[in-house]
């Protein structure tokens, strides 16, 4: 398992290997900032060395996507919260893009990825399997009537998940001239993917 070095203190898994670099990156990147902070950094931080780091994680982006998804269970927590205010599917999906779009630069873990200096880093990393399946987790733990809307299956709430966060990637990243105001964001996602979850 390549537990060479570890401080002394081998991981006994896989998992906890990771858990440790993931820590480890977090702590250089606490302390230095991400501009400062390399993968020579993290291995130092963890007791190994890079091509261990590298074992688990092949590039910097790979990193910071653990850091953010290790980060994101509060923001998870909140932006549930915030969803629960609204009363149907149509409206929690308008609502979680807006949100999204708003909070995500402002979160310290998440923000990363914004921060690593090329877009593709932060498009590789939410466009993945792992972050539409906490996408669909939050959905489906807002007390709306999904069933009715027809969003039933584990499949409808990946799929819902992956083309909302696509939706707010793109408001992200590609932001329009001159600057859409919350209400219009609301208004364009509601006319166009309101439609699909209106009751059946």
């Amino acid at each position: 398992m390549g537990h060479h070095g570890w401080q002394g203190n081998p991981p006994g898994t896989e998992q906890e290997a990771r858990r440790r670099i993931v820590e480890a990156a977090t702590a250089c990147i606490d302390r230095a900032g991400l501009a400062r902070t390399s993968l020579s950094d993290v291995a130092a931080e963890a007791g190994v060395t890079r091509q261990t780091v590298y074992r688990y994680f092949p590039r910097l982006t790979d990193v910071l996507s653990a850091v953010a998804i290790a980060g994101a269970e509060e923001f998870a927590g909140r932006m549930e919260r915030h969803l629960t205010s609204f009363r149907s599917p149509a409206e929690v999906a308008v609502e979680s893009v807006v949100f999204g779009v708003r909070a995500v630069p402002r979160e310290p873990y998440l923000g990363l990825l914004l921060q690593a200096g090329e877009g593709d880093f932060f498009t590789d990393a939410v466009a993945s399997v792992q972050w539409f399946t906490l996408g669909a987790r939050i959905l489906r733990n807002v007390p709306v009537d999904w069933a009715a809307a027809g969003v039933t299956t584990d499949d409808d709430f990946a799929g819902l998940a992956e083309v909302l966060m696509r939706l707010f990637l793109s408001f992200l990243q590609h932001p329009s001239t001159p600057a859409v105001t919350d209400d219009q964001m609301r208004a364009l996602v509601r006319r166009w993917v309101g439609p699909a979850l209106h009751e059946r």
